[in-house]
This record gives C-alpha cells, sequence and structure tokens, in this order.
C-alpha cells in the first residue's frame, strides 16, 4: 500500500455542482463557489488527493503509529 490516496472521482452536474465519488459511490457534493474553486484547483493539484481533503477522508492523524505497527512493518 503505497499511502497515497486512489479512486476518487468526480462529475459535473448540469447545474455546476460536483459530485465527488469514492469508488462509484458518492462522497460529496461541492455547490456553487465550493464547485469552482475544485474545478480550477482540480487541474493545477494533484487530483486524488484534493479529492481526499475534501471529502475528509485524508490524514487521521494515526499514519505514524500505524506504520511502526507490527503487522506494517515489511511494508
Amino acid at each position: 500500500m503505497s499511502g497515497t490516496p486512489e479512486g476518487f472521482t468526480y462529475r459535473l452536474r448540469k447545474n455546476g455542482d460536483v459530485e465527488v465519488l469514492h469508488h462509484g459511490r458518492p462522497a460529496s457534493v461541492l455547490r456553487g463557489a465550493a464547485a469552482a474553486r475544485f474545478l480550477v484547483d482540480v487541474d493545477s493539484d494533484d487530483p486524488q488527493e484534493l479529492m481526499a481533503r475534501l471529502t475528509g477522508n485524508y490524514k487521521h492523524g494515526n499514519e505514524r503509529a500505524a506504520k511502526r505497527h507490527p503487522r506494517n512493518r515489511d511494508r
């Protein structure tokens, strides 16, 4: 496991909303100014990391402790 976010996609709705999907399931909907900012930022930043941050599925604070766990030492 590489530790980088993956499995995120997005689709633009007819009304201008942006729906963020994780493995094909809805994770978040961005409306108005947030949707407009997302569409600008998605081209300049890493799209997977950006969508992970927007959905809240990013850096929960236990990454360092999990890396030292015996189950994960060989990864």
